[in-house]
């Protein structure tokens, strides 16, 4: 199965269980459970390359000149985390199958679930790191709404946005690191940068990349000062939880390190940071765990000792370091998730995690309490099971580290964080299993059926096997993901099994197990002495720096967005100054390599025309329709400069857009004041006239300066030029370029046009539907009207000119492709004809006649251009390739027929669904009563005689 199949299968599947929950809970999970099966078989069919030690790839080269290339590859370690999240993901799907009660949603949790495991899936198979960007943001978004799933609870959405507050800021900082990284090494594919360890370590940018990044991996998997968020993630349902501490979420950041450990590691910036990092994470989290009472919470701070203890590892930065964080990697999965599950099973039957209230549990709940209690032992270290046998290997590794000059600061720290591990995990399965049992539960607890411990269930005999059997089961699997973590084929030696002699690991472990039974003896005394220890609050922190923050924003946002327009370009054209100035001051201009050319009366008469109507728009502004006037008088000097030089079809757009925006114009102006009133004082306005000029003679300079000089890159001008015809079929090189070679832009741009009609007619809508209306019905005119709305030489006149405005829009759509002209303006001239029938018979005697509703016509225009383009497809072209020949219709003459004519067809309708969609909305706010009339002229004395003396009789 394709790499792409594969991560692209969740991202599929997400949509059915949203959709099949009608059918019922069990429809729904099998749609989520088929999704992630077939995912995970698609990835096992990979796995004899995989532990022959081939790196599989694939990938499309989308953008490749900014280095955006849909790449995945596939090897050792990218194959054990998509095994585990594809897994465990789907023991969570049939564990969440049982757990979520019936008034939970459960199709949108297995949706996002899914989404979330696409996105998790996508990081570990990316090729490309700004795909992976992509895929982590991702992450991001996909667990905000996993961990905010119950939105009834407060702490549940209070978790969701303290996870995507710190992660989403976490990933904002990697971005930039990953940028430098890919900049550094010349390429933005992660198979290549992983080539380039001494090119990048020798870079003085390495440093800040490492940071950025490294802060985007420690706010993911929760380390130390970032940890505090995934406590209060546990507000999730539990399959959430579980699925997030043991396979996903949190392994994120793990895996990213791990990923980049052959290229960033080996320094001392890398072991300080990192290593101490980690060191100080699984110390802090191993405290705090053993005095929670909430059973989530215990093994939430838990996770974060451990993913401190895998982060530690992986900061030594020796070859047998990785080599035992992948193994606890793995082992961490399986104890975890099993845990996480037994904790969701008490909380289901007993209803409540809180220890103080539970204890004897083994007696009530055999099955749960065996799965717990194994998967408890192995996160203690104990043997047989398999977390014995990562720990014995990373307290080998602490005694051989030195931190500064001291061997005893690191394993003394290691061996206390492994003591307080060992007596959380002890005081799980001590108050919570053991004892007495007790008669005031909240409920009865008992075993739950089969759906809920079959997951749990199976993870504990993989802790049992892979502590029994660990060369054999996990071996292989360790070898593989550890050669790509160090990158070499070369492994360094190491042996999976339980006994290695007495070594100093094997003493350490035996001081931490007897450390950890004493600290759970005296479990009451400590607990009383830690509540009276004055001690800082994450989340109190977190929550006054959030506050600070939102109110700094807001001070920055009010005094820069404070609604005003004027502000908003005083700040932008000081800034656009500001940076002119210094690529002008800092820079150096080249001479001067074209002549200037002589320029003729004509040219200049029009110029200061221009000059002339620009400042009397400036002076006359306040005067809202003389200012529309001197707006269109410049409009229409562009225009005639478009065709002097040589740009007929500029000139015509201009010329359409100037007539139809003019009229919208002044019908939008007719419901607004017609001077507008002095607003700010003298010296703002000089000083905003000052800026105007300084910017506007800074850019005529800017643009003079231009016409002077060539290019630095050569102009795409000759190929346009060379290809118009041969390549689409045209001599019309702007109306190629519009519907062929920019074809894709301008699609986009009748898209946003029919947008804008739509979002004008939707506030019409809502403008109409509250109190203007009764304003707009009652309102007077403030000066006099004309007698005669409709006059009859207009009527006459628009009626005559319709047909012939039509001929000519047919005649300019036609010829579009080979002389000036084309959909766009052909669909101008053909609103304008529409227009006018509207301005000379009123708009009810031309709604009234209306056969096809303009939003129609919006939505046809785009169907047609869409569907020119993707007929492409069917001859393995790109979208929007152009097909022409020569076509012979008797009796007419042989003549070309481009594709691109469809596509030109669907601009026409857009532009014309869209012009008279919006004169349709503003002529609803000029609508009052007694306004419609049958007749298209006012006065008709013959048509008035006779209603006189229909009424006299």
């Amino acid at each position: 199965m394709s790499l792409f199949l594969i991560a692209a299968l969740p991202f599929l599947g997400a949509v059915f269980p949203a959709l099949l929950i009608r059918a019922g809970r069990n429809a729904s999970a099998s749609a989520a459970g088929l999704t992630t099966f077939l995912a995970f078989v698609g990835l096992m069919l990979h796995a004899p390359a995989i532990f022959r030690g081939e790196v599989i790839q694939v990938g499309i080269d989308w953008l490749p000149a900014l280095g955006l290339n849909a790449n995945f590859f596939l090897d050792g370690l990218g194959f054990l985390f998509a095994a585990m999240i594809l897994g465990i993901g789907l023991l969570v799907i049939l564990y969440a199958r049982f757990y979520l009660s019936r008034e939970d949603p459960m199709g949108q949790f297995y949706s996002y679930l899914l989404l979330f495991q696409g996105a998790m899936v996508g990081i570990v198979m990316s090729d490309n790191i700004l795909l992976l960007l992509i895929f982590w943001e991702l992450t991001s978004l996909s667990s905000f709404l996993l961990i905010g799933f119950w939105k009834h609870l407060p702490e549940g959405r209070q978790g969701a946005r303290m996870a995507l507050a710190v992660t989403g800021s976490g990933g904002l900082a990697m971005i930039g690191g990953m940028m430098i990284l890919g900049n550094v090494a010349g390429s933005y594919d992660l198979s290549v940068i992983l080539q380039n360890k001494d090119l990048i370590q020798a870079s003085p940018l390495y440093l800040p990349a490492l940071i950025l990044i490294l802060i985007g991996c420690f706010t993911k998997s929760a380390q130390f000062p970032f940890h505090f968020w995934l406590p209060h993630a546990m507000a999730a349902p539990t399959p959430v939880s579980a699925y997030l501490h043991s396979a996903t979420m949190v392994k994120a950041g793990l895996f990213l390190m791990a990923r980049l450990w052959p290229v960033l590691a080996g320094t001392p910036e890398w072991f300080y940071i990192v290593a101490t990092t980690g060191l100080v994470t699984m110390l802090l989290g191993a405290v705090i765990a053993l005095f929670k009472d909430d059973l989530k919470a215990l093994l939430a701070y838990s996770t974060v000792s451990h993913l401190g203890l895998i982060t530690m590892l992986l900061g030594f930065g020796t070859e047998i370091a990785a080599v035992t964080a992948v193994f606890h990697i793995i082992n961490h999965a399986t104890f975890k998730a099993a845990l996480f599950m037994s904790a969701g099973i008490v909380d289901h039957e007993a209803h409540t995690r809180n220890i103080n209230r539970l204890g004897g549990l083994r007696h009530l709940m055999p099955v749960t309490a065996t799965i717990a209690i194994v998967a408890a032992l192995s996160m203690a270290g104990i043997p047989p099971f398999n977390g014995f046998l990562s720990k014995e290997m990373m307290l080998e590794e602490t005694v051989h580290t030195l931190w500064g000059s001291s061997h005893y600061l690191v394993p003394g720290l290691a061996l206390l964080a492994a003591l307080f591990s060992a007596a959380y995990s002890f005081r799980f399965i001590g108050h919570v299993f053991l004892g007495q049992r007790r008669d005031d539960y909240p409920a009865t607890p008992h075993d739950p059926g089969l759906g809920m411990w079959a997951g749990p269930g199976f993870l504990m005999v993989l802790v049992v096997l892979i502590g029994l059997f660990s060369a054999k089961l996990a071996g292989p699997l360790v070898a593989v993901a550890a050669g790509a973590v160090i990158g070499g084929d070369d492994l360094p030696y190491y042996s999976l099994k339980l006994w290695h002699g007495l070594t100093p690991a094997l003493y350490m472990s035996g001081v931490a197990v007897i450390g950890g039974l004493i600290l759970v003896r005296l479990h009451r005394p400590l607990m009383a002495l830690w509540m009276a220890t004055p001690r800082p609050e994450a989340k109190q922190i977190f929550d006054v720096s959030m506050r600070g923050l939102t109110k700094l924003a807001q001070l920055i946002t009010d005094g820069l967005h404070n609604g005003a327009i004027t502000r908003y370009a005083f700040v932008m054209m000081l800034f656009i100054i500001g940076i002119c100035y210094y690529a002008y001051s800092s820079g150096s201009l080249g001479t001067a390599s074209r002549p200037v050319q002589g320029v003729g009366p004509i040219p200049v008469i029009a110029w200061f025309c221009l000059i002339i109507a620009t400042l009397a728009v400036v002076a006359k502004h306040r005067q809202r329709q003389l200012s529309l006037v001197l707006i269109g008088v410049v409009g229409l000097v562009v225009s005639m400069g478009f065709n002097y030089l040589s740009a007929p079809d500029l000139a015509l757009t201009q010329l359409s857009v100037e007539v139809v925006s003019m009229v919208l114009l002044l019908l939008a102006l007719n419901f607004m004041p017609k001077d507008s009133p002095i607003e700010a004082p003298l010296w703002v306005r000089l000083r905003d006239g000052g800026i105007a000029v300084i910017g506007g003679l800074g850019a005529a300079a800017l643009i003079y300066a231009l016409m002077l000089r060539d290019f630095v890159a050569p102009s795409i001008s000759d190929y346009h030029l060379a290809n118009a015809y041969k390549g689409g079929g045209g001599t019309n090189v702007v109306n190629v370029i519009l519907v062929d070679f920019r074809g894709y832009d301008t699609f986009g741009e009748i898209i946003v046009l029919g947008i804008a009609a739509l979002v004008i007619y939707a506030l019409t809508e809502a403008v109409l539907g509250s109190r203007v209306r009764a304003y707009l019905l009652n309102r007077k005119p403030d000066m006099p009207q004309a007698g005669d709305a409709h006059p009859m030489m207009m009527v006459v006149a628009t009626r005559v000119m319709m047909p012939l405005a039509l001929m000519v829009a047919a005649y300019i759509f036609f010829r579009g492709h080979n002389l000036p002209g084309g959909g766009f303006i052909a669909g101008l001239i053909a609103a304008i004809a529409l227009l006018m029938q509207y301005m000379a018979s009123g708009f009810s005697w031309a709604a009234e006649r209306q056969r096809v509703g303009y939003h129609g016509i919006i939505g046809s225009g785009v169907l047609i251009a869409a569907s020119a383009g993707l007929a492409s497809w069917f001859a393995a072209r790109p979208f929007l390739t152009s097909a022409y020949g020569y076509l012979h219709w008797p009796p007419l003459e042989e003549f070309e027929w481009a594709t691109a004519s469809l596509f030109d067809l669907g601009v026409f309708l857009a532009v014309v669904g869209a012009v008279l969609l919006t004169l349709e909305s503003l002529a609803r706010f000029a609508w009052q009563p007694g306004m419609s009339t049958e007749h298209a002229m006012d006065i008709n004395p013959a048509r008035d005689a006779a209603e006189n003396s229909e009424d006299e009789v």
